[in-house]
């Protein structure tokens, strides 16, 4: 029988406390790998830049906490209507590394705990942000609020979000090519070859099959080219079974706000994309009923709260949406189960030293499919609005894009007073973008006239076809 055969379940009560419970876990299964990737991607940056790792704040427990505690803040904005997970955004890659290589002002010599502090303001200011465009969507509609946010800037943008990392995922896997050359394989595989749960999760699986050949290598005796054990087990060892997460409050400089809070137009139309998908999956008008202007708000805030407390920014996942596509099980109270789960298992700190004990080159392999996806993914986003290249005005607005996102390396410092402030690339791509589109004739976007492209804006690795966007959405819009 053809999966979409399968009668859609609305209320998973139905099917009994044991099975709702199996479903939440197969929710918690989806978005695992990706979610705990962040803060372990994250405390590579850091460790790089200040030579000393992450121990308050953005940690596996603290992200595993904030994602679950997260998805229970959406549901409640959203009125328990929509069955959305909230996972930790990669959109936000960038300004972390950004972040953590300022050198400038009192960030020279700043250890990673203080510096990761300030990147996390910058991630509750990007949160607030999703509350103005919920306020503008609510005051004049989201058509007009989309014309100053076309794919041809967010594309662009996308684009050099992941473009800008490339260099990170090469010194990583460089630690041991034959690691991350399996890390990626086992990606590709799953994601191209993989059938049912298993296409949804390549990350995961990727991190699972890699991690187990550098258990057995390291096994073995063998070890990374420079002489350094593949593998240490010491803090797994030396963990607590149960305590609290290691939260730790954000800290507030204008120089870490400009660096994180204007990748929030990349993550707010993601925003925007995975809720017409998962409206398309469901069947039911989320975008209408609750409203456009509820879901950001509920992602806003919980993307405010992660940032509060040390953790990473939020984002609707497409990979639960996958999960909702494969089981037919469109209850929220399932993915509630889910989140639950996570916020369990962020107490447990022995489990989260496991993870953490992921060697770099695994990092490394699977960041050459993230990274580059990542800016795949503004391709599609370019091609499936039917962005015409063939215009000068395109042509300039996204060659600018390009330029500011990927030339300034080093971002742009200028002086206000005996103030310093720096301007990363991102955020100078994203308001010249944002100028040129606003100030050049022509622009002839209108959203909501092709559903298709408005929905590919997710920054996931996984098909679009596992979201729900051609065998079910099609006949929804």
């Amino acid at each position: 029988m053809d999966n979409n055969d399968i009668k859609p379940i609305r209320d998973a009560k139905t099917l009994g406390k044991m099975k709702m419970l199996i479903l939440g876990l197969q929710h918690l299964f989806a978005m695992f790998g990706a979610t705990v990737l962040v803060p372990i991607i994250v405390g590579g940056y850091f460790a790089d830049a200040t030579g000393e790792p992450i121990t308050r704040g953005l940690t596996v427990g603290v992200t595993l906490f904030c994602a679950g505690v997260g998805t229970l803040i959406f549901h409640f904005c959203t009125g328990f209507k929509v069955p959305v997970f909230l996972g930790s955004s990669f959109a936000f890659l960038g300004g972390f590394y950004a972040v953590a290589n300022l050198e400038n002002g009192m960030y020279a010599g700043m250890g990673a705990n203080d510096k990761v502090a300030y990147a996390c303001g910058g991630v509750l200011i990007a949160g607030f942000l999703y509350f103005v465009l919920a306020f503008v969507i609510r005051l004049v509609g989201i058509r007009k609020v989309m014309r100053f946010l076309p794919p041809v800037v967010t594309g662009p943008i996308i684009i050099c979000i992941g473009l800008s990392l490339a260099s990170s995922a090469v010194s990583n896997a460089s630690a041991n090519w034959i690691l991350a050359m399996i890390a990626l394989a086992v990606v590709i595989v799953f994601n191209i070859w993989g059938r049912g749960m298993f296409k949804i999760i390549p990350i995961l699986m990727g991190v699972v099959i890699s991690y187990g050949v550098a258990v057995m290598l390291n096994a073995a005796g063998i070890t990374n080219p420079d002489g350094t054990a593949i593998i240490n087990f010491t803090p797994v060892a030396e963990a607590a079974i149960i305590s609290i997460p290691p939260f730790r409050f954000c800290r507030f400089d204008f120089n870490a706000i400009l660096v994180m809070a204007p990748i929030a137009i990349a993550s707010m139309m993601e925003h925007i994309g995975d809720m017409s998908a998962i409206s398309a999956t469901v069947g039911e008008n989320f975008i209408e009923k609750p409203g456009l202007h509820r879901t950001l708000t509920g992602d806003g805030l919980a993307t405010a709260f992660a940032g509060l407390i040390g953790g990473p920014a939020n984002t609707t996942y497409g990979e639960n949406t996958g999960v909702l596509e494969l089981s037919k099980v469109y209850d929220p109270l399932v993915i509630r189960i889910a989140a639950v789960m996570a916020i369990i298992l962020s107490f447990i700190p022995k489990f989260s030293a496991f993870i953490s004990t992921m060697p770099t080159a695994i990092i490394g392999g699977i960041s050459f499919m993230l990274y580059g996806m990542i800016s795949a993914i503004g391709v599609r986003n370019i091609v499936e609005n039917r962005v015409d290249m063939t215009k000068s005005r395109n042509l300039i607005i996204a060659g600018v894009i390009f330029v500011s996102g990927l030339g300034f390396g080093g971002g742009f410092t200028f002086h206000v007073g005996s103030a310093s402030i720096t301007l990363t690339s991102l955020a100078i791509a994203a308001v010249m973008g944002i100028l040129l589109n606003a100030i050049l004739p022509g622009n002839d976007y209108n959203y909501g006239e092709n559903p298709q492209g408005d929905r590919s804006r997710g920054v996931y690795i996984m098909n679009s076809d596992n979201a729900g966007d051609k065998k079910t959405t099609d006949k929804k819009n």
